[in-house]
């Protein structure tokens, strides 16, 4: 017997965006007095609320930053908006798993649109 189920679509979200869903759905939940809410979602709504500091418009103003530059990846791109690494070496750690590296320009360039958001 499988558990796994098909998947049909995928969507990279920041923090700040996966913030407001949860908010959304958490409301929901509220206004149900029957519908307890399970222990991962309460974990995540946690997780969510420590750790976004961008309001949702921001986040997605700094991904698309991101995108314009050649080396960044929309994966990417959401991985630094959530981490925002402080220097290169911070930057190449979410580099670590690509087949190649950037140059000390490249991750710099990278480096000055994280400080427009820091």
């Amino acid at each position: 017997m499988s558990i796994f189920k098909e998947k049909v679509d995928e969507e990279y979200l920041t923090i700040a965006e996966t913030k407001e869903l949860l908010e959304g759905i958490e409301m929901e939940r509220a206004e149900d007095e029957d519908r307890e809410m399970r222990y991962e979602l309460s974990r995540a709504i946690d997780h969510v609320n420590r750790f976004a500091v961008l309001d949702p418009e921001e986040a997605r103003q700094f991904v698309d930053d991101l995108l314009e530059l050649e080396k960044v990846d929309e994966k990417t791109a959401h991985k630094i908006v959530d981490s925002k690494p402080l220097d290169r070496d911070e930057l190449r750690a979410l580099y670590a798993q690509e087949r190649y590296s950037l140059s000390g320009d490249e991750l710099d360039d990278i480096l000055d649109v994280v400080k427009k958001y820091a």
